[in-house]
């Protein structure tokens, strides 16, 4: 049996789904992120975990006990709240300390933890200063604090990096994912932010108005959408119709005759001489990334996004006819969207 595990949970407000019916398990010391667009039911299903939201129905089993109707602080879970919720008036080690006071630990033991979790976030240099005089990811490390102290069986992030600026929040990703491997806390993280659920997660739960729609690790995620939704919503993508030859090969092709809908990721396409390669095309537009150049490319399949390396080399300039090439065995075929966008 999984350490937490959802059957069936559900949550109605009215005549309205937030949640529907979700199965989810996870293993004990995994990470595990929910991953999807504002109003997807994934906070909402944090939250009845967490114990703050009343379920509709189903069950909530933790380590084999039922606590879908458990009161939040019974459950003893750690949290950390998009706010971070810190005590301003409380020093860091303060903060950090409150929920041992309010469980009454002995006060020797309750120093020996708070100086341990906080070199694990390597805050025990700031233990007297408050939140005011603390950075960003600085807060947000004390909050992870204030959450671990306790020694939870799940640890609940509810978008933790989303107030932190964007070199900020790379950063904390990865200190985020090295303090759990460090701890073996089980964890379950929301986030609307691709990139931050794949770089971190060992597994993703992609959600979409209430449902979850794949649950796969990072690589066969991207690698492998179900859907025209997940596809384009995890990682950018090219929606292609399609056809399969008399090999049963999958191929592109026009709209008109068109078949089945494909995904080709802009990083699996290559530019190559204008008369070569599968297509031919023309520049129409380029956007400057930094490591990357992102290229469209007008085509009689349609208007292509194409991803090229930055070498260092000079760009290609708009109006430049060229061919474009990939590895068919690239191509992933697509199931309709299951509910609606």
């Amino acid at each position: 049996m999984a350490f937490l595990q959802l059957e069936g949970l559900g949550k109605r407000y009215g005549d309205i789904d937030a949640v529907v019916a979700t199965h989810l398990s996870v293993e004990k010391g995994e990470f595990v992120s929910l991953l999807g667009p504002s109003g997807c039911g994934k906070t909402t299903t944090l939250q009845m975990i967490a114990g703050f939201v009343e379920v509709s129905s189903g069950r909530i089993l933790l380590d084999g006990r039922d606590i879908t109707h458990a009161k939040p602080a019974s459950r003893g879970l750690g949290v950390v709240f998009q706010s971070y919720a810190l005590f301003p008036h409380m020093t860091v080690k303060d903060n950090v300390a409150f929920g041992l006071r309010m469980r009454k630990v002995a006060n020797a033991e309750l120093l020996q933890r708070v100086d341990r979790v906080l070199k694990l976030v390597r805050l025990d240099r700031h233990a007297d200063r408050y939140p005011r005089e603390l950075s960003g990811g600085q807060r947000q490390r004390v909050a992870l604090a204030r959450a671990l102290v306790i020694e939870p069986p799940v640890l609940l992030l509810d978008e933790p990096l989303s107030n932190l600026d964007a070199n900020l929040r790379e950063e904390m990703q990865f200190e985020i994912r090295r303090i759990q491997r460090e701890v073996g806390i089980t964890t379950l993280m929301v986030t609307h932010d691709q990139s931050e659920a794949l770089s971190i997660s060992d597994r993703v739960v992609v959600m979409q108005a209430g449902r979850i729609t794949q649950i796969d690790a990072p690589y066969t995620l991207y690698e492998h959408p179900r859907t025209e939704f997940i596809s384009g919503f995890v990682g950018k993508a090219n929606l292609l119709a399609g056809r399969r030859d008399s090999a049963g090969m999958v191929q592109a092709c026009s709209p008109a005759e068109g078949e089945l809908t494909l995904s080709l990721r802009p990083e699996k396409i290559d530019l190559c001489e204008v008369g070569s390669g599968r297509l031919q095309g023309t520049l129409t537009s380029r956007f400057f990334l930094g490591s990357q150049w992102l290229y469209g490319v007008s085509t009689r399949l349609g208007e292509l996004c194409v991803v090229r390396r930055n070498d260092g080399s000079a760009p290609l300039v708009e109006g430049t006819a060229v061919g474009l090439d990939w590895d068919p065995a690239l191509l992933r075929v697509l199931s309709a969207d299951e509910v609606p966008a």
